[in-house]
């Protein structure tokens, strides 16, 4: 029997500046069902940023993610 894992959530790519200051370079990541994952670094690393890309309450600048609900059932 063949299984495919699909991650839960998938990001490609993903960049997010404020001006001259870029937070997010090029972060790549995939989260499959079950996995634990921490974000975790200094204060002004993108922790937060990269949360809000997710919940679009910022725009990223470049790259893209999906969000798979499905999996996580």
């Amino acid at each position: 029997m063949h299984t495919e894992k699909t991650p839960m959530i998938s990001i490609q790519g993903l960049r997010k500046s404020f001006g001259n200051n870029t937070v997010l370079r090029d972060i790549n990541l995939s989260v499959e069902r079950g996995e634990v994952i921490a974000l975790i670094g200094p204060s002004g690393s993108g922790k937060s940023t990269l949360l809000r890309c997710l919940n679009m309450l910022e725009l990223p600048c470049a790259g893209s993610f999906t969000q798979h609900p499905s999996a996580a059932c």
